[in-house]
């Protein structure tokens, strides 16, 4: 099974994405646990030049580096683990992709989605949890630097909020929206609910 958990920066992925890989274990499953960009060694550099470099980019070669980075984790990891029959849990896929490099561009998300699909080897997630909370509590979040989709600001984060949810449906064989402004407890609670239903 392939499981992908999204949202705008702040909403908690990552603790929510460490909870569930606990407890999936704690199940008896094998679980490998990803992040996209990075996973590999060129993801991870690609990643550095997305994410923690000054680099003046236009949003195509954004775009492009993201799918690079994206084509070498699925056929380097994510792909042979689900020939093993293990739950990959991914922080972020091509829902995020989409979502980033339309907002505020020329580039459709009908564009990349076609593209997305194509570096992904036609790879699509079994279920997609999008993590859903307004953009300003989300950036209040934050206690670290912002990074250059961050440093957009919160008006920019929150059409990508609302893209997200336009865009939903086409990440995933299953979708769910998880309200993200609540507990730690009761989110996680929802994931579980939510995956333990796309996996009957």
């Amino acid at each position: 099974m392939f499981i992908t958990l999204d949202g705008i920066d702040g909403s908690g992925k990552s603790s929510q994405i460490e909870r569930l890989c606990d407890h999936l274990t704690a199940t008896g499953a094998n679980v490998l646990r990803v992040r996209d960009p990075g996973g590999t060694a060129p993801g991870e550099a690609i990643r550095c030049l997305l994410l923690d470099s000054n680099l003046e980019m236009h949003r195509r070669c954004e775009a492009l580096l993201f799918l690079a980075a994206r084509a070498q984790l699925v056929e380097e990891k994510i792909r042979p683990a689900l020939e093993k029959d293990m739950i990959v849990v991914s922080d972020r896929f091509l829902l995020a992709n989409v979502v980033y490099q339309s907002i505020g561009s020329d580039i459709s998300p009908d564009e990349l989605w076609r593209v997305g699909e194509w570096a992904s080897g036609g790879l699509r997630p079994d279920l997609t949890l999008l993590l859903d909370m307004p953009a300003d509590a989300a950036m209040r979040r934050l206690n670290r630097p912002a990074d250059r989709m961050e440093s957009r600001g919160v008006e920019y984060m929150e059409t990508v909020r609302m893209a997200f949810m336009v865009q939903l449906p086409r990440a995933a064989h299953a979708t769910a929206i998880i309200p993200a402004d609540r507990s730690i407890d009761d989110i996680h609670q929802d994931i579980v609910a939510a995956v333990r239903e796309a996996n009957q």
